[in-house]
């Protein structure tokens, strides 16, 4: 009798440490459109991306690191998600994920809003607690992205603002937002090299304080502005990310009106149909340093489908001398340029 009670105490702690140790599972299930034909691998990618989530929290609660073999995610993806992960582990609170899935043409797929819970160790990140993700799939549902998402009130916007940007252009627009924005989080200088042309022009606004040039020889604050090549800014961008344990940016407000999440943030030119503006309101936040302004960014997406790049970016301080500045139309619009 002893013996069976020790056995049984036995089962019992090694079912707890093992539960302890596995994290929670998460079993996902994937929704699309009415109308919307089902694609045949819904089911796989829904699968694939419940592993995913689970390795996630089984190294998170375990604080180890993540176990990549075998997991359904192409070089991209599996890269983005190894680069989020050593700046500060996450989990996924929810044992059970219910989300919209976007369907495309090609057959490939789209989740947003997958539930993170950010755990920083050591010091407070600047993201909070709560952050949500984009994942898409290929065809096949296999994982071919894993990055953070945008403030829900900007990826909004840039779904409903039909009259300026049409619907799928919108989508694009979106997605490669979101990668750049998480390319700053992660640190990932080799896709913010890359996506910048090499002839970019960078504008980037400083707040100076100033004495007047009268006999009272006041103090005042005012904005001045650097201009950049890539390889500057670049080469300045490494340095920030080596001075800084963690980096966080967030976009939100796009539009004349942000706060009302206006469309007019979304322009494409009439001059050169390629060519995109987008201006965004955006947050820096880092272990040393932080700011708050209007970043404009002028994309080429070009008509045989290649990759974006990026031709221009401007950022502007918000707040100088403790007055809230308006964006300035000479750098934060696509006229102020030559296209």
């Amino acid at each position: 009798m002893k013996m069976r009670l020790t056995r049984i105490m036995f089962i019992l702690a090694a079912c707890f440490w093992w539960g302890v140790n596995e994290g929670k599972a998460v079993e996902v299930t994937l929704t699309i459109d009415e109308g919307v034909d089902r694609p045949a691998a819904l089911e796989n990618a829904a699968r694939n991306l419940g592993r995913v989530l689970t390795e996630i929290n089984r190294a998170q609660q375990a604080k180890s690191i993540l176990t990549t073999n075998g997991l359904p995610m192409d070089e991209f993806s599996l890269r983005s998600l190894l680069r989020l992960w050593a700046v500060t582990p996450f989990y996924c609170d929810d044992e059970e994920v219910v989300e919209r899935c976007w369907v495309f043409e090609d057959g490939t797929m789209m989740v947003s809003h997958i539930p993170l819970i950010i755990t920083p160790q050591e010091e407070d990140f600047g993201v909070g607690t709560y952050q949500e993700a984009i994942v898409e799939f290929d065809a096949r549902g296999r994982l071919t992205d894993f990055r953070l998402a945008l403030d829900a009130q900007l990826s909004e916007s840039l779904e409903h603002c039909g009259s300026v940007v049409e619907k799928e252009k919108q989508m694009v627009i979106m997605q490669y937002i979101e990668r750049f924005r998480t390319a700053y989080n992660q640190k990932d200088i080799d896709f913010i090299n890359q996506i910048f042309s090499d002839d970019a022009l960078i504008i980037t606004g400083t707040v100076v304080t100033v004495r007047s040039n009268d006999d009272r020889g006041v103090m005042t604050q005012k904005v001045r502005y650097n201009k950049q090549s890539k390889e500057e800014y670049i080469r300045n961008l490494k340095k920030a990310f080596l001075r800084n344990k963690w980096i966080e940016v967030k976009f939100s407000e796009i539009g004349e009106n942000g706060e009302e999440g206006g469309c007019a943030g979304i322009t494409r030119s009439v001059v050169n149909p390629t060519m995109y503006g987008v201006r965004l309101r955006q947050e820096w936040k880092s272990s040393s340093y932080s700011d708050e302004g209007y970043l404009f960014l002028l994309w080429e997406f070009p008509e045989d489908g290649g990759s974006p790049i990026i031709h221009v970016r401007t950022w502007q301080p918000e707040w100088v001398g403790g007055v809230r500045q308006q964006p300035d139309d000479d750098i934060s619009t696509l006229g102020a340029f030559d296209l």
